[in-house]
Formats: structure tokens, C-alpha cells, sequence
């Protein structure tokens, strides 16, 4: 069983590559909030409707602070794809050995439709400004998510603007 993040942990420091090719670190937030979150495989139905969803929502996320970092074990010119047909504004990072999903609990064993299976657990972790996790959710639904998240960090819902 990997661990799990707890608030106050320290969050591990990862470099990624993104879609674009470039390389992507946790120290690139530094004195910035980021949302980190893990989801399975880019262009499955869950993982855009989370995904469109970030998206709808980063400008009033980076107006109260917070940057938006999604994460899946594909590999870059998947998530260029992904990137391009849906529009996504937010920053897309490959995982492709799982060991930063690993590192922040968010691979290991989960149920899918009854069986259990090892995969990528659909998590966030929010991290704040001195690289300290603030928030660690698992098992978080696709759907409904960004609402749930932004309620949880008590974020004005109001601006929003459906896709």
C-alpha cells in the first residue's frame, strides 16, 4: 500500500515533463498555491470532464492564488492531443514510470467496477506556497470535483462559467 500525504507533509519535489516537452517542478511554484492533481489516462470520459473542468475554472483559481497541475502516466504527445481537442489551459505532466503518482499516493491498489486492480487512485493534493501539503484528497470522483474542491477551499463558486 503506498502512503498517503497528510497535511503539513512536506510535498515531494518532482520534475515532469509536459506536453510541450519542457521539463515542469514542484520548486517551479514556490511562493505559489498549486493543485496537484492525478488522474488515470487522458481522453477517457472522467479524466476530460475533470480535466475541462480545471480548465473552466483556472482563472478564478489563479485569481485567488492557486496554479493547476494534472498529472497521468501518458506520455507527452498524448497529452499535446488532449491538450489541443479540448481546449485545456491547464498544465498537463507525464508520469510514465508512475513514480511521482508513487510518491504522492496516488497509485496502488482501488476497486474498479468490483475488482480490485492496481492503477492510478484519482487524488489531489494542494500544495501551499512553502511546498507543504494543505489539502490531500483520494478516491475523489471525477465528476463534481472542482465544485467539491473549490467548496473545500472555500472559494466563491459564483464566477464560474459552465462549459
Amino acid at each position: 500500500m503506498t502512503e498517503r500525504l497528510s497535511p503539513g507533509d512536506t510535498a515531494p519535489e518532482f520534475t515532469l515533463t509536459d506536453d510541450t516537452g519542457a521539463e515542469v517542478g514542484l520548486s517551479d511554484f514556490l511562493g505559489r498555491k498549486v493543485i496537484v492533481y492525478f488522474y488515470p489516462a487522458a481522453m477517457t470520459p472522467g479524466c476530460t470532464k475533470q480535466a475541462c473542468d480545471f480548465t473552466d475554472s483556472l482563472a478564478s483559481l489563479q485569481a485567488a492564488g492557486y496554479e493547476v497541475v494534472g498529472i497521468s502516466p501518458d506520455k507527452p504527445e498524448k497529452l499535446a492531443r488532449f491538450r489541443a481537442r479540448d481546449g485545456l489551459t491547464i498544465t498537463l505532466l507525464s508520469d510514465p514510470d508512475r513514480s511521482v503518482l508513487r510518491q504522492y499516493g496516488a497509485y496502488g491498489e482501488k476497486k474498479l467496477y468490483g475488482k480490485t486492480v492496481e492503477g492510478v487512485i484519482r487524488s489531489t493534493v494542494v500544495v501551499d506556497e512553502d511546498g507543504k501539503v494543505f489539502l490531500a484528497q483520494y478516491h475523489v470522483k471525477a465528476t463534481g470535483h472542482v465544485a467539491k474542491l473549490r467548496r473545500d477551499l472555500e472559494l466563491n463558486l459564483a464566477d464560474e462559467e459552465p462549459r
